[in-house]
């Protein structure tokens, strides 16, 4: 036996997966416990109906379910196949959906999948039953495919058993024992027939997930909601039909319908219905004494009423089945979150205990791989899991009203067309800055940021339009977009603007530790005067970056550091000393910014000031504190704009006035509120990063444009050890693109090609209003990161000439920055 103590809470697609990947890496002192029998436990996985279709905007859901492809397929159970690859096609029967499908095929072309667009009647011969009248194209991917869950359960199952791995069905878990005087780590896992000793936990209990959590306090923001899926009798025109599935899994999103083959039947899969949310407290157990609840616990009775426009819409799209009747049907519970990706990770607050939740068998077998790379390894190397790290939410995300309404929500939509802005309904709004009412007289056009109404530009700017024509963009990026963005963003380069800049984590971090303690997280040197100011990363154990951060020094002990998010504080937090000489507090809420740029913002805040504002009172990248008009603010000298300015902080009690004294000042000198639409437009003529768009945990600094952000000099610091290693192996580069067309402005994740062939794809992408070109930035291998060099970049169907500039597009040599 090699490895700690691990309890893996359900033997599903994911336990049995998480199993067999951990003791293939020499961890099998593993346990798998599970209410049901084995192989079909009784959750999700026993029901599901195993289409695996990979395309998804999100690289590393592509790349998880690619994973899960590739190792499904080499697996089988006495000779029968765990994997039927089909194919997957996706039909069009509107003009909105076929312009979409454009869309999917270049994520998948952006992450190295291959798919290809398809007209009506390749749709037909590729599936006979389609009815040609109806559609339009589709989308064909050949390794998509029928993932035989229960028979992927057993084959991982034995794998990790011939090495040592216990699986003991029929356990129901009653408690989780923790030690310490708060329950900071587990000791054991207690089952209806015992106690099992526990270094580690991992909860891969699905739809009972939440109720597990809870034992140890934890939160989870999954809701078990039911979905219909039926089986029709036997088909006519399938008559005689000798393999389970020969026919490509099939969707009509445009109708929230799914299909696949099952010898002479069909299923039909529908999220078309309404949300129909259940608690995990109110699912039945799996009866330990025979293993059965009836018909299975994550069975919910059909509701045919819920199912009656579905089976319409297929006789209407598949014709043949007009001769069949629905014979069977379930409401299958699957778990949602709050924004449609899975939960992976360890508590914030009890050491040794892991989630991996909220994940389809379309993912299984990757976060499988995913989890065991980090427990065994402290980081995951071959996925980013940014976006899937359950520590990722803020407190009010946590609130089960909250919960409940955007789960709910993205069940609806699992099938919509969904714009990259689109911001999420209800609840809203949920946080707002001390600004909002002056915000709302401007009539500002609100998205959505960590829950904060955040202006994206404001219409009381209409009239700039008269000095600053703007270029109408395509019909897509058109989409929530106003032309006042670019006079936002002009006027910000022409005299002064005003940025909400509350959005913005804000940490505080204190103590005698504190210096020492920044100087291990980060890569550049914070340990110097007071009212320095250092923009820096923190990067994990492989060198990759986990987030970009600022880290201004206010006291001998005592730090603000810029964040981008929760996971940034629960990096903080998991690295605090246990004596106590480091303080980390989120100052977020009881703070607030605005962001003053532009050529003329010293002549509206000097007068203001107590305390001398000019460039040698207070340089780029240096802070103080200061007085305006009546309200104290920490003054930081940076811009994300390119423009002389200041970050100016306060307490949220003193933003309205803060607000109110800027406003007045700025008047004179034609100053305007902007918002986030020109502050994007302009941060990207200026090559400024963001971390989880342009750069993720998979990028190290020297790829991304970062290395001037790393201090080897300084001593030892997390990550310098691999990029030691990765500084003279640079085989990408974050490049930037510029594309003449004004009307070609693409929206991120497009794929880019040189000479027809896929090379790399876009990360974030505006139009520089100040330059006059569309700016798209984009991973390429390194030797095309060359300026001068055409490319184009895939945008539905059409291929975007773009050429390889030189960085920064705006103000090359700083001087309206540090002037």
């Amino acid at each position: 036996m090699a490895g700690p103590r691990v309890v893996i809470i359900g033997a599903g697609v994911v336990g049995a997966a998480l199993a067999d990947e951990l003791s293939s890496r020499g961890w099998t002192e593993v346990t798998v416990v599970d209410q049901g029998p084995l192989p079909a436990t009784g959750g999700s996985s026993s029901h599901a109906p195993g289409l695996v279709f990979q395309t998804n905007p999100s690289k590393t859901m592509t790349e998880l379910a690619r994973y899960t492809v590739e190792k499904l397929c080499a697996l089988d159970v006495d000779g029968q196949p765990c994997f039927l690859q089909v194919g997957g096609l996706e039909v069009a029967t509107t003009p909105e959906r076929l312009t979409e499908l454009r869309r999917r095929q270049g994520w998948l072309t952006s992450w190295g999948i291959e798919g290809r667009l398809v007209g009506p009647e390749e749709c037909v011969d590729l599936h006979p039953l389609v009815n040609r009248e109806r559609v339009l194209g589709g989308l064909l991917v050949p390794t998509d495919g029928l993932a035989r869950a229960v028979l992927a359960v057993e084959a991982q199952i034995r794998a990790a058993t011939a090495r040592g791995v216990r699986f003991l069905p029929r356990h129901e878990v009653l408690d989780i024992h923790t030690d310490g005087e708060h329950g900071e780590r587990v000791t054991a896992v207690v089952t209806d027939q015992g106690e099992i000793p526990a270094d580690v936990v991992v909860c891969c209990a699905g739809i009972w997930g939440p109720k597990i959590a809870r034992m140890v306090g934890m939160n989870l923001p999954l809701t078990p909601l039911a979905h219909q899926l039926a089986w029709t009798g036997p088909v006519p025109a399938l008559a005689g039909q000798a393999e389970e599935a020969v026919r490509p899994i099939l969707r009509h999103q445009d109708a929230d319908l799914y299909y696949r083959d099952r010898f002479d039947r069909i299923g039909i899969g529908y999220y078309g219905h309404r949300p129909m949310p259940v608690s995990a407290d109110d699912i039945a157990s799996v009866d330990s004494a025979d293993g059965s609840a009836e018909p299975m616990p994550s069975v919910l009775r059909f509701t045919e009423d819920d199912f009656a426009d579905a089976w319409t819409e297929t006789q209407s799209l598949l014709p043949a089945t007009r001769d069949a009747k629905v014979e069977e049907g379930i409401n299958g519970l699957f778990s949602f979150t709050t924004d449609g990706m899975p939960l992976l990770g360890e508590s914030p607050d009890v050491k040794g205990f892991w989630v991996a939740e909220a994940v389809w068998v379309t993912h299984s077998a990757g976060v499988g791989r995913a989890m065991a790379e980090w427990l065994v390894d402290g980081h995951c190397s071959s996925f980013d899991l940014h976006e899937c790290d359950v520590n990722r939410f803020e407190p009010h995300q946590l609130a089960p009203d909250y919960v409940l309404a955007r789960d709910c929500q993205n069940f609806a939509e699992v099938y919509d067309i969904i714009h990259p802005l689109q911001p999420p309904g209800a609840p809203r709004p949920l946080r707002t800055s001390p600004f909002h009412v002056r915000e709302r007289e401007l009539n500002a056009f609100f998205l959505e940021a960590s829950g904060w109404e955040r202006p994206q530009w404001y219409s009381a700017n209409e009239p700039l339009l008269a000095r600053w024509p703007i270029p109408t963009p395509n019909d897509w990026a058109a989409q929530l977009w106003s032309p006042i963005v670019g006079a936002e963003a002009l006027a910000t380069r022409d005299s002064v603007a005003m940025y909400d800049m509350t959005a913005l984590k804000r940490l505080e971090v204190a103590g005698r530790g504190a210096t020492a303690f920044l100087q291990r997280l980060t890569t550049a040197n914070v340990d110097k005067s007071v009212g320095s100011v250092t923009y820096t990363l923190m990067l994990d154990e492989d060198g990759g970056i986990r987030s970009d951060i600022t880290v201004a020094r206010l006291g001998r002990d005592l730090f603000q550091v810029g964040a981008n998010g929760n996971l940034d504080l629960d990096w903080f937090t998991r690295h605090l000393p246990d004596d106590g000489s480091v303080v980390v507090r989120d100052i977020t809420a009881g703070t607030c910014c605005i962001g003053l740029w532009g050529p003329k913002a010293r002549e509206v805040l000097q007068p203001l000031a107590d305390s001398d504002f000019s460039n040698n009172g207070l340089r780029y990248f240096r802070a103080k504190r200061a007085h305006i008009g009546a309200v104290p603010v920490t003054a930081m000298r940076l811009s994300y704009v390119g423009e002389l300015g200041w970050e100016l902080y306060t307490t949220a009690d003193m933003g309205l006035k803060l607000w109110d004294t800027l406003w007045e000042a700025a008047q004179p000198y034609g100053g305007i509120a902007a918002g986030r639409g020109a502050f994007n437009s302009l941060r990207l003529e200026k090559g400024y990063r963001s971390f989880g768009t342009d750069m993720t945990y998979e990028h190290d600094p020297y790829e991304a444009g970062l290395g001037f952000a790393v201090r080897m000099d300084k001593g030892d610091f997390i990550g310098r050890a691999a990029l030691e290693r990765r500084a003279a192996d640079v085989r990408r580069r974050l490049t930037c693109l510029t594309i003449d067309d004004p009307r070609a402005v693409v929206m991120g994740k497009e794929p880019v090609y040189d000479d027809g062939r896929p090379v790399g794809y876009v990360t974030s992408a505006a139009y520089g209003y100040t330059i006059g070109k569309g700016i798209a930035y984009a991973w390429l291998p390194a030797e095309l990161a060359t300026a001068g060099r055409a490319l184009r970049i895939g945008y539905f169907d059409q291929r975007v000439p773009a050429v390889v500039a030189e960085e920064p597009l705006f103000d090359p040599s700083m001087s309206r920055l540090r002037g």
